[in-house]
């Protein structure tokens, strides 16, 4: 399988890349309703890439800035983090960088912040992700607690997978179609146990029960390079953290054997101790 490098949208920011469907998206997650001729502008940035893919869509509707992220790895816990910065990026681009300094007051648009999680480890079907939560605490550091932090960033992450948050999925067409073929693309490929033959087969299911018929009739071979490469790099990105793991568990063996030789034990029993082979604990002695 030879995928197109140089296609970088994910399926889901392809498929919601219009005003009208994003509209239907966010009255469906906010359980609202708003006349269509409320304007939507898409703002995307174009140069951030999350593992050399966009799968986030940023917009405006009704004096709302919205992020939207796909995710289908494990949540990352700062991912709040990760949209604080992004959101600067995206009001940086909205401000004249001259007007910031004007005695004019600005008006920028509110922020909300969705991840929309897809992928097959077990979640909740809602949660709140904080900034604060990744904060020192004052109270740790001999500082007084304050009753709120001073700067906070909340992400709503709703689990979007088939069967799941079905009340939100079911107002919007686009949104459970695509819920449903995820979830047939992934079966299939437990099922005959190939990437792309998997992919392929849950396109050829969908078009035949007329689900993202239109979509995979016009997009089936960007589809298939899309998703191919978008689950290939979450594996690659689940290999990376997995040896980060490792490195970081062999780097506090060494820590420790630094520790045990200072007291004066023996790199055998540094061995026994840490499971470190004896050339490196020699290594470290020297």
């Amino acid at each position: 399988m030879h995928t197109n490098r140089n296609f970088k949208s994910s399926v889901f920011t392809s498929l919601f890349d219009n005003p009208d469907l994003l509209r239907e998206l966010y009255c469906a997650l906010e359980g609202v309703s708003l006349p269509p001729d409320i304007p939507v502008s898409i703002n995307t940035l174009d140069n951030v890439l999350y593992m050399d893919l966009f799968n986030d869509i940023s917009f405006v509707i009704g004096g709302k800035l919205v992020v939207l992220v796909e995710h289908q790895s494990t949540i990352n816990p700062n991912m709040a983090l990760r949209l604080l910065f992004y959101i600067s990026d995206v009001y940086e681009a909205m401000v004249d960088s001259k007007s910031i300094y004007s005695e004019k007051q600005l008006s920028i648009p509110w922020p909300e912040f969705f991840v929309l999680y897809n992928g097959q480890k077990p979640f909740p079907d809602k949660k709140i992700v904080k900034l604060s939560d990744l904060f020192e605490k004052p109270k740790e550091l001999g500082l007084p607690e304050k009753a709120l932090p001073l700067l906070e960033l909340e992400v709503k992450v709703i689990n979007i997978k088939e069967g799941r948050n079905e009340e939100i999925v079911k107002r919007c067409k686009k949104l459970h179609e695509y819920s449903i073929f995820m979830a047939k693309a992934h079966s299939f490929w437990k099922e005959l146990g190939n990437l792309e033959e998997g992919i392929k087969s849950a396109i050829k299911y969908c078009r035949k029960h007329d689900i993202l018929n239109e979509f995979l009739e016009k997009y089936s071979k960007e589809v298939l390079s899309m998703l191919y490469t978008e689950w290939n790099m979450e594996d690659a990105l689940a290999v990376a953290r997995e040896e980060g793991r490792e490195e970081g568990s062999k780097e506090k063996d060494r820590t420790t054997a630094r520790n045990l030789l200072a007291e004066g034990s023996t790199p055998e029993f540094i061995q026994r101790i840490t499971g470190l082979d004896l050339e490196t604990i020699r290594e470290l002695q020297k």
